[in-house]
């Protein structure tokens, strides 16, 4: 009797959930707006869960499937997303008609994620628009300036443990592990005023606590469920972070703030922007330490990840092009030359191949594939071919720009798979400033740390490159391929190269047999081969 009540049970409840999962599937059918067929229960995404693709493949194949569209549609899980493709309507959602499209569509619910629905990424409204007024003055130039030499110093060390490894030809490293250190190292220090050397103590507590907290497969599918089927978290208790990092950070944030507030210290940094908002805000709306901790925990969170991911996209393709790492170092050799030895703030942001470099791998590598908008009003979209209907996106429609499949768009940047970094080299800022490069996305809601982005990521290429060559060893993924499991852009073999002192005797080219050719190691040209 138990077994049939059960099997009674499953056949009432199957198609009960069955048609939840699918009854929007046809959304888009209705409407005339072609759409990436979705599988019940996961959407469009199938093939990214399922890890056929990566999730920048899944962006760039919904891109491209109707080239002649302004906007096609998939299914996130099963709610409906419209991808918009045209840039002049990509500019009209982001900054001419922001108040429409105000908002980040993140997971609210404080039970499942106090530290990510308190940060400035998933603030809505007025509360945003605060916030993000307080966060900007730990960013300005002037700020960056006041943290420059704490930068500097942090870079240089990790060049010269770099330059003291052994330069026999055995000596292979992955490039991940060491770059998310120095990305520990440098948020401990400029947001905590800690210092601290994650190659010298690889267990301190702040990198153990990130790699708890960081994004890998698990906590992209907590986000997302957190996000989806909140009702679903709640009743079987998923929570996005654990527990244990969100006492962590809390803790760390307090105390933080009762030593400065104890000895008279000032420090130019994100503690000390929301330190001093105290007494500004209003009855209601002054910062909590749960609204710090949420703001220092989402820029260790982006620093942890984005930052050296970054840094390894940019180093991997200089390793594997002779030709973009000898123009580099002479630029380097050039600037060290003129400042006696010790790079300046100005200098670095004066060195107009570095930034091309950093801006091609910003192009190739996103760090977010895509980005989302929640419309809060109803706004009309224009037909998405000559002829057909005009397109309201209503309350709570949701958009997606898609970063990758813009930024791999032949007809805005030819060879698109090819790492050229003369694409940005005559005027980079103008180039990092148009429609078609959107990795720091754009309008009100653009990166407020982008500038810090950049800068230690230029910092920690000078000083690796000033004294290191890095060329490809037999682990060396030579094209690169994207790593498909999980939702984060990153390599799939990881960023395998060969490192060893500049002033050491470059190593005669490997042999790589590949079948139908042999690759010559350490000898390549032109990033990567034609496909």
């Amino acid at each position: 009797m138990v077994w049939w009540s059960i099997i009674a049970t499953v056949l009432v409840v199957l198609p009960i959930v069955y048609y939840r999962a699918t009854r929007n599937f046809d959304f888009f059918k209705k409407r005339g707006i072609p759409y990436a067929k979705p599988v019940p229960f996961v959407g469009s995404m199938w093939e990214a869960f399922i890890q056929r693709q990566s999730f920048a493949e899944f962006i760039e194949k919904v891109y491209n499937s109707n080239p002649d569209s302004k906007y096609v549609g998939f299914f996130e899980f099963d709610t409906p997303v419209l991808l918009i493709r045209d840039l002049d309507l990509v500019k009209s959602i982001a900054v001419k008609n922001f108040h429409h499209f105000p908002n980040h569509r993140l997971a609210s619910d404080p039970d499942l994620d106090p530290l990510f629905s308190k940060n400035l990424f998933s603030l809505h409204g007025e509360r945003w628009k605060e916030v993000r007024k307080i966060l900007t003055l730990a960013f300005t130039p002037n700020k960056l300036k006041s943290t420059f030499v704490l930068l500097r110093d942090c870079a240089k060390d990790y060049g010269d443990y770099f330059a003291s490894l052994p330069a026999d030809r055995s000596k292979e490293i992955e490039l991940k592990d060491a770059f998310t250190r120095y990305a520990n190292d440098v948020s401990v220090i400029c947001v905590f005023g800690i210092d601290v050397n994650s190659m010298r103590d690889p267990k301190n507590p702040y990198y153990v606590c990130m790699r708890e907290a960081n994004f890998g497969r698990a906590q992209f599918l907590r986000l997302f469920a957190a996000r989806n089927f909140p009702w679903l978290c709640r009743l079987i208790g998923i929570k996005v972070f654990k527990q244990k990092v969100v006492d962590f950070f809390k803790d760390l944030v307090a105390s933080t703030i009762k030593v400065r507030d104890e000895n008279g210290i000032v420090r130019p940094d994100l503690i000390q922007s929301m330190m001093e908002s105290r007494g500004k805000l209003g009855p209601g709306k002054e910062l909590t330490i749960d609204d710090m901790t949420a703001q220092a925990f989402i820029f260790f969170l982006a620093g942890f990840e984005t930052a050296p991911t970054l840094v390894c996209f940019a180093a991997y393709e200089i390793g594997i092009n002779d030709q973009v790492q000898r123009k580099l170092q002479d630029e380097i050799d050039q600037v060290l030359k003129d400042c006696n030895g010790e790079v300046t703030y100005e200098a670095i942001n004066g060195m107009k191949y570095l930034e091309a470099v950093i801006f091609e791998s910003l192009r190739m590598y996103p760090p977010f594939v895509a980005t989302g908008r929640a419309c809060v009003k109803p706004f009309e979209l224009p037909p998405r071919v000559p002829g057909a209907k005009p397109y309201v996106v209503q309350e709570n429609g949701s958009v997606c720009i898609p970063i990758y499949g813009i930024q791999h768009d032949p007809q805005y940047y030819p060879e698109p798979k090819k790492f050229d970094p003369d694409r940005f080299y005559d005027d980079p800022k103008q180039m990092s400033n148009s429609l078609s490069f959107l990795s720091f996305g754009l309008g009100p809601r653009m990166c407020i740390g982008n500038r810090f982005a950049l800068l230690e990521t230029k910092l920690l290429l000078f000083h690796i490159f000033a004294k290191c060559d890095l060329a490809p060893c037999a682990k060396s993924s030579i094209p690169l391929k994207l790593k498909r499991r999980g939702f984060s852009m990153t390599s799939e073999n990881g960023f395998w190269l060969k490192i060893q002192p500049r002033n050491a005797k470059r190593a005669e080219p490997e042999k790589i047999d590949i079948p139908g050719t042999t690759m010559l190691i350490g000898t390549l040209s032109d990033g990567h081969p034609d496909d």
